[in-house]
Parts: structure tokens; C-alpha cells; sequence
């Protein structure tokens, strides 16, 4: 669990971040939303401490991260996975060698126990045998999985991802939203998704902040947010017609509805 308590961020005098105050829950997928702008990324940096906080306290289970000495903060960075944006895979470096790497950081496993734990990780990310081969030599979609095993590698107890899904095409994107949240129920991780994404929005999220202007204006679960009482909220999640349109019907008829629409993979796939 992650708690923040009244975080502020200031760049010289700009605020930022205006007082967020949130939990991110254990064993479930949280998702940071909100236009551009609106403090999304300056707060994930913020937790992942990137950026010092003017203010307030992050906590993760119980531990305050700006009073941890420098060899508590090497402990919490190896109990910590991320996946970024544009993956950040290393280009010289085969699939096997890019997922090894935190193990190289921050354990003192044998050079077989790290081969056999980037194999167990490959095969959980449905990888194939793809692991001799570069980056460069594989699909983005399998780039995105490659960045989530390397994440998960060292089995960690927080698990940042940030816009998984860019660039990605609606059916693979679906692939990682389901592969995610089986990750999440599995290690039991605290998963922090910040996206764009409204379809992984309305499909696994499961604790939803939505930041506005460097304000957290609203939180709740995807089976509140149709209903949600905040024009800004509603707005920013229906903002296409399709939408707009899905949440009319939805309110009239069952909430399985936008669910259902979206088609699901095959379990099996591999080739993305």
C-alpha cells in the first residue's frame, strides 16, 4: 500500500501538485488519469522520487520515503518495478540481457538462478522464444511485454507503469491490460498505471485518481465512475462521441455493457 498525504510540488513558483492526498491499494490495479497537464507525470515522479516533494509525506507501507536514509531508498528501488512509456529497452542488449539487468542491480542470485528467473518471467509474458532475439527484431506490443517482465523480474512489491498502452493498437492493448492485472492479483503487487487509456480505464481499473489542474477532483472504482457526480470527470472520460454515446446506453440498460463490447484476445496469442 502507498499512502500520500497532502503532497505538493513547486517548480520555483509554480504549483505543481496542490495538496494530493490518495491510497494506492495492494493487489490492485490504480490508475492515475487527467488531461495533459493536469500533474500526472510530475506525481508518478514524485512517488518514484525523481522529484522531491515541496511537501507532504509518501508512505510506502508505513515507510516515509523522504525520511529513509540512502540505503533504505537502494532497499525500496529493488522492491520497485517499472515499465515506461516508450519502453526503454536497451538496444544492444538481447530480450534475455534486458530483462536480467535489475537482477544484475540488485541481486546476488548465480548467473543460473537469474537465467532461470528471466525464463520463468518470459514464459508469464507469453514471450515465446523470443528471448536471443534485440529489440529492434520484435513487434512494439512484444517491446511493451519485454519492458513488463524486465519490471517484474525481481518480484516486486510496487509495480509503476506509465502510459503501458502508448502506441499500441486497440487488440494488444488489450493484451497488456489483461496481462497487468493477472500480474497484479498474482504477486499481489500495488500496481500505479498512469494513462490516457479509457478502454484499460473501464475494463481494470479498480481505484481510479483523477487529477485536475495538480488537484486530485475525484477517486473511485470504474463501477462509480458512470455515475459520477463531476462535469469535469465525465467530460474528460467521454470525450468522444463513442463514448458519449456508450454512457447514455449504458445508464439505461446493465453496466456489464461497455465490458462486454470490447473483444478479448485469444489466451494463446504471442505475435505482438
Amino acid at each position: 500500500m502507498i499512502e500520500i498525504k497532502n503532497l505538493k510540488k513547486n517548480f520555483g513558483n509554480v504549483e505543481v501538485l496542490k495538496g494530493i492526498t490518495t491510497t494506492f491499494e495492494t493487489g490492485k490495479v490504480n490508475m492515475i488519469i487527467g488531461q495533459s497537464g493536469s500533474g500526472k507525470t510530475v506525481f508518478l515522479k514524485s512517488l518514484l522520487n525523481v522529484y522531491q516533494p515541496s511537501s507532504g509525506e509518501i508512505m510506502f507501507d508505513g515507510r516515509d520515503i523522504n525520511k529513509m536514509s540512502r540505503d533504505e531508498k537502494q532497499t525500496l528501488r529493488s522492491e520497485i518495478g517499472t515499465v515506461f512509456q516508450g519502453s526503454a529497452l536497451f538496444d544492444s542488449m538481447t530480450v534475455d540481457e534486458n530483462i536480467m539487468f535489475p537482477l544484475n542491480m540488485f541481486s546476488d542470485l548465480t548467473y543460473r538462478e537469474k537465467k532461470r528467473r528471466v525464463m520463468d518471467v518470459i514464459g508469464k509474458v507469453h514471450l515465446g522464444k523470443a528471448n536471443r532475439k534485440y529489440p529492434s527484431e520484435i513487434s512494439g506490443g512484444m517491446q511493451k511485454r519485454v519492458a513488463i517482465a524486465r519490471a517484474i523480474v525481481n518480484n516486486p512489491k510496487y509495480l509503476f507503469c506509465d502510459e503501458p498502452n502508448s502506441g499500441l493498437d486497440p487488440y494488444t492493448s488489450n493484451i497488456i491490460d489483461d496481462l497487468l492485472l493477472e500480474i497484479t492479483k498474482e504477486y499481489n503487487t500495488t500496481t500505479i498505471i498512469n494513462t490516457h487509456d479509457m478502454n484499460s480505464v473501464m475494463t481494470v481499473g479498480e481505484k481510479i485518481v483523477y487529477l485536475r489542474l495538480g488537484i486530485k477532483e475525484w477517486e473511485g472504482t470504474k463501477d462509480i465512475l458512470i455515475n459520477a457526480n463531476n462535469k469535469n470527470l465525465i467530460d474528460f472520460v467521454y470525450s468522444s462521441e463513442l463514448f458519449k454515446e456508450l454512457r447514455e446506453y449504458f445508464l439505461k440498460t446493465d453496466k456489464t455493457m461497455i465490458e462486454n463490447i470490447i473483444t478479448k484476445p485469444p489466451e494463446n496469442e504471442t505475435d505482438f
